[in-house]
């Protein structure tokens, strides 16, 4: 009896690496976004003051 499952490939050590980054990257910048909107409300409620 043969299962119709795909051929699983081995990930290279780059592709883990690329991957790794990625992942890296777009939590920093969602970081910095964070951080740039908690800016503006600071100094949008300075304003207003």
């Amino acid at each position: 009896m043969e299962r119709d499952s795909p051929i699983k490939k081995q990930r290279t050590e780059a592709e883990i690496r690329a991957d790794r980054l990625k992942a890296s990257l777009k939590a920093n910048m969602a970081k910095r976004k964070a951080q740039t909107r908690a800016r503006a409300a600071v100094k949008d409620n300075e304003k207003k003051e």
